[in-house]
């Protein structure tokens, strides 16, 4: 691999401006897609989001903030924040965005929503590959959750995430 290369498609990732907005009803498939051809989901992972959908009833029914690069509108990932109980439901970073600083910049606007809606810590049942993420923005890890076949078949880091840590 050439020094400064991710390995991604050949190229080192730019740096981008993003902007994060709050999502809407016409960014469900943009989310659906992002979800669905994760690489993080590949293999044995890959049943759990083979038919996973982000409609726009969710987007609507819920706090979900869309990262989008600020030139091009392109969207680099995404999260759902759930106040009651507090959780985060979901966390998608763009493959040609990893390494860009978007997961850790999603991380403090959901700490933002949260703080802003009372909350004083967020739970997280995070995505076994996903965990030292979660744990390098402060989440502390509490427990696993236990696989439930068919749907989830692999036991998952639980994690809270204190609203007021940096």
């Amino acid at each position: 691999m050439e020094p400064g290369s991710t390995g991604r498609r050949g190229r080192a990732p730019r740096r981008t401006e993003a902007v994060i907005r709050r999502a809407v009803a016409r960014d469900a498939a943009r989310l659906t897609r992002l979800v669905r051809t994760s690489r993080a989901y590949e293999g044995p992972y890959a049943p759990m989001v083979a038919g996973y959908r982000v409609g726009p009833d969710y987007i609507e029914a819920h706090r979900v903030f869309v990262a989008a690069d600020g030139a091009t509108g392109r969207v680099l990932g995404f999260y759902a924040l759930l106040l009651d109980p507090p959780e985060l439901d979901l966390m998608f970073v763009a493959d040609t965005a990893q390494g860009l600083g978007i997961g850790r910049l999603l991380a403090a606007h959901l700490r933002e929503e949260a703080r802003g809606a009372g909350l004083t810590v967020v739970r997280i049942v995070s995505h076994p590959p996903a965990e030292g993420f979660y744990r390098s923005i402060g989440a502390e890890p509490v427990g696993t959750v236990r696989a439930h076949p068919p749907a989830v078949m692999w036991d998952r880091p639980e994690l809270l995430l204190p609203v007021d840590s940096p």
